[in-house]
Parts: C-alpha cells; structure tokens; sequence
C-alpha cells in the first residue's frame, strides 16, 4: 500500500470515530433531560433537538455537528500532506489523487455519524457533518449544497426536502468542479447514505405527511422528553 493510500485509511478510520459522537442525544440530555430517541422523530440531529428541547441545544448541536466534520477534514489534510506527500502544497489539489483520498475520508466522516459506533450502528441524517466536512474537502462544494438546501427549505420548511435536495445534488458539484472520476465513487455513497437516512421521511413526503419545521416552545417537547414518540 502506498503511504497515501495508508494515511487515507488511518484518517478515514479516525473520522469514522469521531463524527460517530453523537452531540446531539449528549447535548439534549444535558440541557433538556430528554432522551432525542424517545420523542419527536427520534432523531439525534439538529432539527429534533430544536423539536424537542428549543434553539439554544439546536445550535450548540448544529455546532458541533458540523465542527466535527470540519475538524476531521482539516486534520486529514494537512496530516496526509506532511506524512504522505512531504508536505508538498502543490499536490493538494482536489483534482488530483489527493482530491480522491480526501472523498474517501470525507466518506468516514459522513458514515460514523450516520452509523454511529457508539449507538449500535444507528444515528443521525448525515447532513450538518456533512456540510461540515463538504468544507474541508472543498468549500465550493459546501456553498453548493447550501444553496441547494436553502432553496428548497424556504418555501417549504420541510428540512428533509432541502436535505434530500442537497444530498442528491452532491455529486453533481463534485463534478462539475472537477473532481476525478475515482473520486465520486466515495461521493456518491455518502449520497445514497444520506437518502437512505431519510427513507422514512420521503415516505411522509409523498403521503403529505411531514411535519413543516418549527423549533420547540415553551412547555412542549421537553416535558414530554421521556415519553413516546409524536
């Protein structure tokens, strides 16, 4: 194995443990004493935490989310650039080999948050890591998927739509701005992982049946914190 492909994996791996930290069932337990998994979606991430528990847990999760996904992303890059191409700036180019071993690592992140190895392989949608790590693996790409998110929330306030939306058209950036082909293999998994995440709510969406989002208010949510689902 060459030491590209080596550190790839060792920072893949790490990322997969790291982004597996579920903020948002620690977050929301601390602040609320409301288990995310019994109420509302069950969900660990941002949008059932502000369901649940209110907007202050909801931005504290959303941070560390995507800091996560960050961190672990500018670590591997600047790791891999000393101990694998000797610290040679020039190589760091998303349009190159680099380029592929930074999607694999970026994959890692996505799946332990998704899979988390702390919850018996379940956890949250993948999208505030993934945006996160969209950051360190290209910004553009991160501004793309925003954007996409943004213009299918707004009208609508279905979190999910703008997730899916976004999740669908990561791909779609990668290559537009010129990602190599053996790059979106990695991409395109997080995609479907992503989607798959979200399978229960594309089945609500086409029976008209998901919840437009709000965040929690005063006397709701958290006092129903340990009981059963909404």
């Amino acid at each position: 194995m060459s030491a590209l492909g080596l550190w790839t994996a060792v920072f893949t791996f790490v990322s997969y443990f790291v982004c597996g930290i579920p903020f948002g069932l620690i977050i929301a337990h601390a602040t609320g004493h409301v288990d995310v998994r019994r109420t509302g979606s069950g969900n660990i991430g941002t949008t059932n935490v502000a369901r649940s528990v209110g907007k202050g847990a909801a931005a504290l999760t959303l941070l560390c989310d995507v800091s996560k996904g960050l961190v672990c992303m500018l670590v591997a890059r600047h790791a891999i650039a000393a101990f694998a191409l000797a610290g040679d700036v020039s190589a760091l180019d998303h349009r190159t080999l680099f380029g592929c071993s930074m999607s694999v690592v970026f994959l890692g992140c996505v799946l332990g948050h998704v899979f988390s190895p702390y919850l018996h392989f379940h956890g949250g949608k993948g999208i505030a890591v993934g945006f996160g790590a969209a950051l360190g693996l290209w910004w553009p790409v991160a501004v793309g998927l925003l954007a996409v998110f943004i213009v299918f929330v707004v009208p609508t306030r279905y979190v999910s739509l703008g997730s899916l939306a976004a999740a669908v058209s990561l791909p779609v950036w990668c290559a537009v701005l010129g990602f190599p082909a053996p790059s979106l293999v990695p991409v395109v998994t997080v995609a479907a992982a992503v989607v798959w995440a979200h399978r229960e709510n594309v089945g609500k969406l086409a029976r008209g049946e998901e919840h437009r989002f709000s965040f929690h208010r005063s006397g709701e949510g958290a006092g129903k914190g340990e009981g059963g689902r909404r």
